[in-house]
């Protein structure tokens, strides 16, 4: 029976998209690793399907100033993928690539928010590109879009696009681990719902 919306995903279904996310999340980590030539791991993902506010509690707090990119999926899959930063993650980053930090998101040049695009989109490509092998699927990606706002703004993005099918997110919680130092972030893959149920019937679970 096909999905209506996200929260109709039965715990197999979940499962399913868990371990999914688990090999692209790994994937993502590698190719941050290579970036930053430093040994990053990531911690074992939940796949949660969550209202606005519950994924906005889950990543920080309302008024958090944060750092987006968001990448369009297009041909076989439809949908958005956003990778939130968190001013702790962004500054090892930038550490590392520029050799700067920062106190606030605002204080940030355009060299920084550039990088900061740039590994956001790395990380969703690298994401998306295991997926693809694993479902079997095409995926167009879009040039990168980021932005600077607060989170609770950032969230009403996927809302906006796709309130008229489920006012749910389906959030990827799993922590990067750079050379033992835990640093949380955001993951958002978002397929639209016509785009979910091909996902499910590929993987032989719908």
């Amino acid at each position: 029976m096909k999905l209506k919306s996200y929260e109709d995903m039965n715990l197999q279904e979940l499962d399913v998209m868990k371990e999914i996310s688990s090999i692209g999340t790994s994937h993502a980590a590698t190719a941050l690793s290579k970036l930053l030539q430093k040994e990053v791991r990531i911690s074992i993902p939940e796949v949660s399907v969550l209202g606005y506010e519950e994924t906005v509690n889950q990543i920080g707090n309302i008024e958090e100033l944060v750092v987006a990119t968001l990448v369009q999926m297009s041909n076989e899959i439809n949908g958005l993928m956003l990778f939130i930063f968190k001013m702790d993650l962004a500054n090892e980053v930038l550490e590392r690539l520029i050799g700067r930090s920062y106190q606030s998101f605002e204080e940030m040049d355009e060299l920084a928010y550039s990088a900061l695009e740039e590994v956001g989109n790395i990380i969703i490509c690298s994401y998306v590109n295991a997926f693809t092998q694993l479902v079997g699927v095409e995926i167009d990606l879009s040039v990168p879009s980021s932005t600077i706002n607060m989170l609770g703004g950032i969230l009403t993005v996927p809302i906006a696009e796709y309130g008229y099918e489920t006012d749910k997110l389906m959030y990827i919680n799993a922590e990067f681990i750079i050379e033992g130092t835990k640093f949380s972030d955001g993951l958002l893959m978002l397929p639209d719902i016509a785009s979910l149920n091909s996902i499910l019937e590929k993987l032989g679970v719908l």
